[in-house]
């Protein structure tokens, strides 16, 4: 996947013997950039020589998103995240760069940077929150460091919903998948119904992190450390893949037995021919949310398991994938009965409010 860094200065030549060579470099005048444009090489010396040039931009949006590519926080994220905010920083600086930080104090601004988000959700809702949701978060980065007096973006809300109740892996959709898919495919489907955990985490996970009754690993997104019990179904599971894993380091590998790359991994799983229609890996991640939920897990027992935040917890199973579940209803009648059934009729009458006939 390219990805688009800001200033970078592409250079055509054409040699002695007739063949134009393209070069790259940080910036027009700065220090050429190694291997193919949106390399690992290439992003990792863009970032090294960007970090050692004096910040020119001081005082402005621009700056700001140039101290953050220089923080330690942005370094502490996962590969994939990074690539994704440097392609979000690099529309911000364009359209934002020059704005002064004194201005940020201007209650107007609030309203242009929404407005803003507004024109890019012509295009994308999802992509315009995305965008805006990053430079809150470099606002607020900023803020916590006394580099901008204010934050303008908090809590602006979205325009974007996403209507997943319909998203939910079932018993049959897992059968499936199981009777198309290679072992190595399977066994990545059962690590991530049973644990709740990203795709990236799971890629990443090694022998090390599991020691017989769970799995240990920090998540890439969050930081947070996870400590996942194994299921019955995921214990059986990964026991088998131990014994046959080889000089293999990394639970889940590719049929040749070496680590995953992401994009490898999603071109692999989108070739299993089984129509499960919208279903994506990432449904799986909801999917386990609500069958804990179905289980009668409370939303504290559910965020320790998938290392949600309490709230994302409930906006899952409130707007996503819980919507108006019949399996909860079926069971929320069925209690409603059985506590029916537990109270004496002297009791129920005694809790009857006064004057109540028991009509409307």
């Amino acid at each position: 996947m390219r990805v688009h860094l800001p200033g970078v200065a592409t250079v055509r030549k054409r040699l002695a013997d007739g063949r134009v060579a393209v070069y790259h470099y940080a910036w027009r005048g700065g220090p050429r950039l190694p291997g193919a444009p949106g390399s690992p090489e290439f992003v990792a010396a863009y970032q090294q020589a960007r970090a050692a040039r004096p910040n020119r931009h001081a005082g402005t949006l621009g700056g700001l998103l140039i101290d953050y590519q220089r923080s330690e926080t942005f370094a502490g994220l996962a590969p994939r995240t990074r690539r994704d905010y440097l392609r979000l920083l690099a529309r911000i600086e364009a359209e934002w760069g020059d704005m002064p930080t004194t201005a940020l104090t201007d209650r107007r601004v609030r309203g242009d940077l929404l407005a803003w988000r507004d024109r890019l959700a012509t295009a994308s809702r999802r992509q315009a929150d995305y965008t805006l949701s990053t430079l809150a978060l470099v606002l607020a980065w900023s803020v916590d460091r006394g580099l901008a007096p204010c934050n303008p973006l908090e809590r602006p809300g979205r325009l974007y919903q996403a209507a997943r109740a319909e998203s939910i892996w079932t018993e049959d959709d897992e059968a499936a998948f199981r009777a198309a898919a290679p072992p190595h495919l399977a066994l990545a489907l059962t690590l991530a119904i049973e644990t709740g955990q990203r795709q990236g985490d799971l890629l990443r996970l090694t022998w090390a992190a599991w020691d017989g009754t769970a799995l240990r690993l920090r998540q890439g997104k969050t930081g947070r450390r996870v400590t996942v019990p194994a299921t019955a179904r995921l214990r059986a599971a990964l026991e088998a893949a131990k014994a046959r894993r080889g000089a293999a380091v990394t639970i889940l590998t590719t049929s040749r037995g070496t680590p995953w790359t992401s994009d490898g991994f999603r071109a692999s799983w989108g070739k299993v021919p089984c129509d499960l229609g919208r279903l994506t890996f990432h449904d799986l991640r909801g999917t386990a949310v609500t069958r804990l939920a179905r289980a009668g897990c409370s939303v504290p027992e559910i965020a320790t398991i998938t290392g949600h935040a309490l709230r994302d917890v409930g906006t899952i199973l409130d707007a996503h994938y819980l919507s108006r579940d019949r399996t909860l209803a079926d069971s929320a009648i069925a209690k409603l009965d059985q506590h029916r059934e537990r109270t004496p009729p002297a009791n129920r009458a005694a809790n009857r409010p006064s004057g109540s006939d028991g009509g409307e």
